[in-house]
């Protein structure tokens, strides 16, 4: 039976907590546990699939079709253990399953109430999976005091109350923060956060405290003492280089003896690091640098292109080079040429979006790369924007456009070379969609197979003819068109086992041009870097020597 880990947040957001747990969930699998990870969001959406990426980030999607929140991106790519649609809940999701139930009649009459019914459905979602596992981490969103959080906090509140002694505990995030003027760290606001948090009757077992210079002694006791935690489980987390530091950061400051310590295992397993070490040599000591410009559409943000980012760091990793990333709005190039934008850079990444703004610029990017054959990786928009680039300007088709801008123009303007999904096949049965069914979750999600063309520059960069990578799109390329783009020599080296879905295209003359519809980068981590990306870097290398 899994021990569970619960950890919370207060005095202000963005914390750190979803790093903080994965570099807990790592540094307990080197001590040899096995864990798994999940978050609980305090919001009202059923999910963050209908959210725009400026609202919350990147979509992170898991290989059973589930659209969750980025962190759990970080969950994967620190622990390696794939993430399930049962790792990742809203208020909204609990919500609408405790209304399913009483329409049902499933409560028998009873008046339905926050506590039980609503805390009960937390608890039952918590459970899940619990024999899977040495360790279940569970980080609840937002901060102590917020009043869509409530429900969860009296959920972990309750679950751990009625677990054996022993088998829960609460670990807290705050902010220690630093007034210049008077040359101090301040410790009252974490001593507020930790009131407010045993206020609803939870009493943190470990603090977290994020602070921009380093904690002394007398603070970390001060801190212990007002809060009621040992002097040794208050655990500094300063600012690091890079993210994938934390693990060796946390360690060194003791966080995984701690939370040993807070159940009780003694002796402790001692750590193998090796992983972790191997990590940061690379990315700490690279032998070379490549410029590589993602244009995309939501480039203010860099959350929304999250994993493509860390995954460019994982192909640097495995190249041993700093990827140095530079994020171009796509827009600009409907006003302006390209050229002297993109000029300089190594290698050109077209990320996936919706919608028709800015895509013109990513066609154009397209056009660059393949006329001035830098390498150029295409992801799923990324792929059917170059693919129309090909139709517009290779194949003589002026009017190739996607089905998608004419549904929102409202007006049928393209041939519509890219074309609204209407069914295809998930496992031994079909799913139909139509271009009027609501938006939340009716996407092609999650992983599917791909059968890669034998000799292909894919089959030679995956080592494979089959593959299983993730989706999540509602447009895809129209295979009518394959021929004809085929003959002016656009390859279609990847395509879904039943031969009806193109998965992937690549230009044959070119050093490294591939689009795929699907999302590598979900699968991307910092010691098994994803096969695309990796090469990718390396083709970056390769034409930086030549500049």
């Amino acid at each position: 039976m899994a021990r569970f880990i619960f950890i919370t947040g207060g005095v202000v957001s963005s914390l750190g907590k979803g790093l903080a747990s994965a570099a807990l969930g790592a540094l307990l699998q080197a001590r040899g546990f096995s864990v798994r990870l999940r978050k609980l969001d305090p919001y009202l959406n059923v999910d963050p699939g209908t959210m725009s990426p400026f609202e919350h980030g990147e979509v992170f999607v898991t290989d059973d079709g589930a659209e969750t929140d980025l962190d759990l991106g970080h969950y994967e790519r620190f622990t390696g253990v794939s993430a399930r649609k049962t790792d990742s809940v809203s208020s909204g999701r609990i919500y609408s399953s405790v209304l399913e139930k009483e329409r049902r009649g499933d409560y028998l009459g009873k008046t339905i109430q926050v506590i039980p019914h609503v805390t009960n459905e937390i608890k039952d979602f918590i459970r899940i999976g619990e024999d899977e596992c040495d360790f279940m981490l569970c980080e609840i969103g937002g901060t102590v005091g917020d009043i869509e959080g409530l429900p969860f906090f009296e959920a972990i509140r309750q679950f751990a109350q009625e677990r054996p002694r022993g088998q829960c505990i609460f670990m807290h995030l705050t902010l220690l923060p630093y007034l210049a003027a008077s040359g101090e760290l301040k410790t009252k606001p974490t001593q507020h956060s930790v009131k407010e948090l045993r206020a609803i009757g939870i009493a943190p077992d470990i603090l977290v405290c994020r602070s921009e210079h380093p904690i002394p002694d007398r603070e970390r006791e001060k801190i212990g003492l007002f809060c009621n935690v040992r002097k040794e489980a208050v655990i500094a987390a300063y600012d690091l280089k890079t993210i994938y530091d934390a693990p060796l950061a946390y360690h060194a400051q003791g966080l995984d003896q701690a939370v040993l310590d807070a159940f009780g295992i003694a002796p402790a397993p001692k750590p193998n690091l090796a992983v972790w070490e191997d990590v940061s040599d690379r990315i700490h000591n690279p032998e070379g640098e490549v410029k590589v410009a993602i244009v995309g559409k939501y480039t203010q943000l860099e959350d929304a292109y999250k994993s493509i980012a860390e995954a460019l760091t994982h192909g640097g990793m495995a190249n041993r080079v700093r990827v140095r990333v530079e994020w171009v709005d796509a827009e600009l190039f409907e006003r302006e040429d390209p050229a002297p934008h993109l000029e300089g850079f190594h290698a050109i990444l077209v990320p996936g979006g919706f919608g028709e703004r800015g895509t013109e610029g990513k066609i154009k990017a397209a056009e660059f790369a393949r006329t001035r054959r830098i390498p150029y990786l295409g992801i799923c928009l990324g792929m059917q924007m170059a693919v129309i680039e090909a139709a517009r300007n290779v194949a003589g088709l002026a009017r190739a456009g996607s089905e998608e801008f004419d549904h929102e123009a409202g007006v049928k303007r393209f041939e519509p070379v890219v074309y609204h999904l209407k069914e295809w096949v998930q496992g031994n049965h079909k799913v139909e969609r139509k271009a009027g069914d609501a938006k939340g979750g009716t996407m092609r999600l999650g992983a599917y197979s791909a059968t890669l063309a034998e000799g292909s520059h894919v089959a030679q960069v995956y080592g494979t003819l089959s593959i299983e990578e993730r989706h999540r799109h509602r447009y895809e390329v129209d295979i009518k068109y394959r021929d004809r783009l085929e003959a002016c020599g656009l390859h279609f080296s990847g395509m879904s086992p039943d031969g009806r879905l193109p998965e992937i295209v690549e230009w044959k003359d070119h050093p490294w041009f591939i689009g795929v519809q699907f999302h590598p980068e979900l699968k991307s981590k910092p010691f098994a870097p994803h096969p695309l990306f990796r090469d990718f870097v390396r083709a970056a290398v390769e034409t930086s020597r030549l500049v």
